[in-house]
């Protein structure tokens, strides 16, 4: 099995929760947002990262238009945003997680709807429902605060919990399944690749000896055996440099990357958000570790820099390659918000604005499919 191997994308059209009513008019930025899920019962306390910043830089210049919150979450941004539309505007969207779907149920705004799907699906489900074109996309990357503490979902290793890690608990393997009948080649290229650990060999090896005694079935026991590999090989001064850090962190970040499809998702989702904005539609990103916030600075680079023919060449200057894109400049949490919620340290947001398109690549945009 290779890193790409456990490919379980959806392509199909996911499910649409829509309720109509009306909305408030505000929301603050330093509430903390209590959310019951429905599917468990249990309430987790979640804070939208920059919330005020990414709907600001979002800012809607057409106000009826059709906007797109990718990671839909707890709502924080999908609230703030249809505080400041029109009654005419529209917002789609998406989540993989089940009980973010839920807790979605709790916005009765006749302008909202959400997909349980994947943002990956985002071109697939809008053209199912006569969209092509949008004015603004919204992804805020990575896992919410209700997913970490709930130990059942196992994403954390500070509680014990099954070993899941699925954003979406109806389809593709746990984690715990992974672990049983990956190679040992395929644990450590995940482990190295996706968690940048420099003991991804050992950590795979330990795994594999383990798995031939008893499954690593919980959270708890992972994070055991993480620890214990790392004991035994990390010297004074890699242990004095991750001190602030639990042993089994970049392993954890790694399988649920790889088990999620994160960065496939997030390279997919990028270019069609990029496809589907309309001129001065602008693409926000909130990501949370630099493996996520490369990809999106490489991308939105290849879209603002072009690259220009030698200048002896006879070539018009309106027929020069233009950008496609104008970059902002990033934004990280304000010392306040870190002091607030510390999950926001590693926060970095990017803003990219579509530039106006020719009159040929709106006719290739706008051809019937």
């Amino acid at each position: 099995m290779t890193t790409s191997s456990a490919s379980h994308l959806h392509s199909s059209i996911g499910a649409i929760v829509s309720v109509p009513s009306s909305f408030p008019n505000s929301i603050s930025a330093a509430t903390l947002l209590p959310r019951e899920d429905s599917a468990s019962g249990h309430q987790f306390v979640h804070q939208t990262v920059l919330l005020n910043e990414a709907v600001t830089a979002l800012h809607p210049l057409k106000k009826d238009g059709i906007y797109i919150d990718g990671t839909f979450g707890r709502g924080g941004h999908s609230r703030l945003l249809l505080a400041q539309l029109a009654p005419e505007a529209r917002l789609i969207a998406f989540d993989k997680d089940l009980q973010a779907i839920a807790n979605a149920a709790q916005i009765t705004d006749a302008r909202f709807s959400i997909v349980h799907n994947s943002f990956a699906a985002m071109r697939t489900e809008l053209m199912a429902r006569g969209i092509h074109q949008v004015d603004g996309v919204l992804l805020d990357l990575g896992i919410s605060s209700p997913q970490v503490d709930d130990a059942t979902r196992g994403f954390s290793f500070r509680a014990d919990g099954p070993l899941d890690m699925r954003m979406d608990t109806t389809r593709g393997m746990s984690a715990a399944e992974w672990l049983a009948i990956a190679t040992e080649k395929n644990i450590e290229e995940v482990i190295r690749n996706y968690g940048e650990e420099r003991f991804a060999f050992q950590i795979a090896k330990a795994i594999t000896a383990r798995r031939q005694v008893a499954p690593i079935s919980s959270t708890r026991e992972l994070a055991g055996l993480v620890a214990n590999t790392l004991k035994k090989y990390r010297g004074p001064r890699q242990k004095r440099k991750d001190s602030n850090k639990d042993p089994a962190t970049r392993t954890f970040q790694a399988i649920r990357i790889f088990i999620n499809e994160e960065l496939e998702d997030l390279k997919s989702g990028l270019s069609q958000a990029f496809d589907l904005l309309s001129s001065d539609g602008k693409l926000v990103v909130i990501s949370f570790h630099s493996l996520e916030d490369r990809i999106v600075k490489q991308f939105m680079a290849s879209k603002a820099v072009v690259e220009q023919p030698d200048r002896r060449m006879p070539i018009r200057s309106k027929d020069l390659p233009q950008p496609q894109m104008k970059l902002f400049r990033k934004l990280m949490p304000s010392e306040v918000e870190v002091a607030v919620n510390p999950r926001a340290r590693s926060a970095i947001m990017r803003v990219a604005q579509r530039l106006p398109m020719s009159l040929d690549a709106l006719q290739v945009l706008n051809a019937p499919s």
